[in-house]
C-alpha cells in the first residue's frame, strides 16, 4: 500500500510526493471538496486557469534510503573520473548530499526525548561530524581544471552554506538545557567552521554577506545549477486544440442552419424588405451571438468528458532521453462521479462540516520507460505536487466580526476571521489490488493554512490493504 503524505508548502499551499519506480506505472487522483458558500466553479475559476496559475510540480531521480555514511562510498569513485563526466557526477553527489543530509535530520528530530534529549544530542554530534567529514572529502579532490574550478566552488559554497543553515535550524528546534551546554558548544563551533571557510575561500562579497535576502537568493540560484542534471525537463502541452477546432466549426455551422431557416421562414413571411424584416434579421443575429460561446463550451464539455487535458514528456536532462510520460485530467465533477470509497470517507465528516459542496478532480498518470537507461545510482523518479490555495483563497470573505469575553471586570474583543473546510481526498492507484485511500481535512482563511489533519480510515480497509 503507498504511504500518501500530504504537507503544508509555505503559508497558502500544500505539498503531495510520490515515488515511481523504472518500468511501472502510477495513477494519483485528487478530489477536493470545496463549500458552495465560496462560489468555487467553472465559471469562477476554469480548470485550465487553475492549471497554470496552481498547480506546479518538480519530477526527478530518487534513491531511497539514502543516508550520510553510504553518501561517499557511493559516489567518490565517480568523482575520480573524467573532466567530462565530472560536472554530472559533482552535482549529483551535491543534490545527493542534499537528501541525505534531510533525511538523517529528520529522523533526528523524531527521536524520542524521554532520556531528556540523550538520543538527540548524540545524533545531532554524529550527524554533523558526518556532514563535515564528507565536505573535506569532497574538497581533496577538488579540481585542477581552471574551467571545473568555478563549478567546483559553486557547489562548495551551497554545499557549506546549506548544512550550516540545516544544522542550525535543526539545534533551534530543541531547547536549550543546561545539562546538554557542552554537546550544544560542540555543535555550534562545528557549524562555525564552515562559515569560516567560505570567509577564507571569499566565496560570498562583504555587501551580500550583510544582506540576508542577498544571500538565500543567491544560494538559491546555485541550488538550481545543483538540480540541473537531476531535475527533469518537462515539455507540456495541452490537448484537444483539434477537437476544440472541430467543436467551433461544428456549433458555428449548426447555428447557421438555425439562422438560415429563421431568415427563410421571415422572407417567406415579409415578401418586400420592409423595417419589420430589418427588426427581424437584426434580431436573429442578436439571438446567434448570445447562444454561439454557450452551444460551443457545451458541445465541447460533452465531448471531453473523462479524457485528459494535458499530457507532459519527462527528458533527462543530460541524456535527452524519455523517461516517462504523464496524462493529467482537471475537472469539475459531480457528486455520482466519486468513487465509492470517496464517498464513503466524505460521509464520515462531522454533521456540522457536511456542507453542499463543489467537487473538483485532478488526476494524474505517469509512466515510467522500460527502455531507458536511469542516471547510476537511482533507480525510482520522483514528483512533488504542488498545489496553491491562493486562487482559492481570494474567494474567501474577510472577517468582520467581532467576539467579545469579560475578564476581571474588563471587556475583551477579538476581530474574528472566516473559516473553511476543505476536504481532500488522494488516491493512489485507484482501481488495482493494492489502492489507497485518505482523507485531510485543511482548515483555510483568506490569510492562510490554519491547520492540515488527516482523518482516520476505516480499520477495515487497513486490513484488508
Amino acid at each position: 500500500m503507498a504511504v500518501i503524505s500530504l504537507k503544508q508548502h509555505e503559508k497558502l499551499a500544500i505539498k503531495l510526493s510520490h515515488r515511481t519506480p523504472q518500468g511501472c506505472s502510477r495513477r494519483l487522483d485528487l478530489y477536493f471538496s470545496l463549500p458552495k458558500e465560496m462560489s468555487i466553479n467553472s465559471n469562477t475559476l476554469s480548470e485550465h486557469e487553475y492549471f497554470n496559475a496552481g498547480i506546479t510540480g518538480r519530477r526527478a531521480y530518487y534513491t531511497q534510503g539514502l543516508h550520510l555514511p553510504l553518501l561517499h562510498t557511493r559516489f567518490a569513485s565517480r568523482m575520480k573520473r573524467g573532466p567530462e563526466e565530472y560536472k554530472t557526477n559533482l552535482n549529483q553527489f551535491a543534490y545527493q548530499y542534499i537528501v541525505a543530509l534531510d533525511t538523517d535530520i529528520s529522523e533526528a528530530l523524531q527521536l524520542d526525548d524521554s532520556e531528556q534529549g540523550y538520543y538527540f544530542y548524540d545524533a545531532a554530534l554524529v550527524l554533523s561530524a558526518n556532514s563535515l567529514k564528507i565536505l573535506k572529502k569532497m574538497r581533496r579532490n577538488a579540481p585542477d581544471d581552471e574551467k571545473l574550478q568555478a563549478l567546483f566552488a559553486n557547489v562548495d559554497n551551497y554545499l557549506s552554506w546549506y548544512s550550516e543553515q540545516s544544522l542550525l535550524a535543526m539545534l533551534a528546534k530543541k531547547p536549550r538545557q543546561s545539562e546538554f551546554a557542552d554537546e550544544r558548544a560542540e555543535l555550534l563551533a562545528m557549524y562555525q567552521q564552515e562559515h569560516d571557510y567560505r570567509l577564507s575561500k571569499n566565496y560570498n562579497s562583504a555587501a551580500t554577506l550583510k544582506d540576508p535576502n542577498r544571500i538565500a537568493n543567491k544560494m538559491r540560484l546555485l541550488r538550481r545549477l545543483i538540480e540541473h542534471s537531476v531535475i527533469f525537463r518537462e515539455q507540456t502541452k495541452a490537448l484537444g486544440t483539434i477537437r476544440r477546432k472541430l467543436v467551433t466549426g461544428v456549433a458555428t455551422a449548426l447555428l447557421m442552419m438555425l439562422i438560415l431557416t429563421l431568415i427563410i421562414e421571415t422572407r417567406g413571411a415579409l415578401h418586400n424588405l420592409t423595417a419589420l424584416m430589418i427588426v427581424a434579421l437584426a434580431g436573429i443575429y442578436g439571438v446567434r451571438e448570445v447562444f454561439k460561446d454557450d452551444l460551443k463550451n457545451m458541445l465541447l464539455r460533452w465531448i471531453s468528458k473523462g479524457k485528459p487535458k494535458w499530457s507532459r514528456q519527462l527528458k533527462d536532462s543530460l541524456s535527452k532521453a524519455d523517461i516517462a510520460q504523464q496524462l493529467v485530467w482537471l475537472d469539475y465533477i459531480s457528486s455520482k462521479q466519486l468513487p465509492a470509497k470517496a464517498k464513503e470517507l466524505l460521509a464520515r465528516r462531522h454533521s456540522q462540516n457536511k456542507q453542499s459542496a463543489q467537487l473538483l478532480h485532478y488526476r494524474n498518470e505517469t509512466r515510467v520507460s522500460r527502455k531507458q537507461k536511469f542516471q547510476a545510482g537511482y533507480e525510482t523518479i520522483e514528483e512533488t505536487l504542488i498545489f496553491s490555495l491562493r486562487p482559492l483563497a481570494r474567494y474567501i470573505e474577510r472577517g468582520s466580526g467581532k467576539v467579545y469575553d469579560q475578564n476581571n471586570q474588563r471587556i475583551h474583543k477579538t476581530t474574528i476571521e472566516r473559516r473553511y473546510q476543505l476536504n481532500i481526498v488522494v488516491a493512489m492507484d485507484q482501481g488495482s489490488t493494492h489502492e489507497s485511500f485518505q482523507r485531510f481535512k485543511v482548515t483555510l482563511s483568506r490569510s492562510g493554512i490554519v491547520d492540515i489533519e488527516q482523518a482516520r480510515t476505516p480499520s477495515a480497509w487497513s486490513k484488508s490493504q
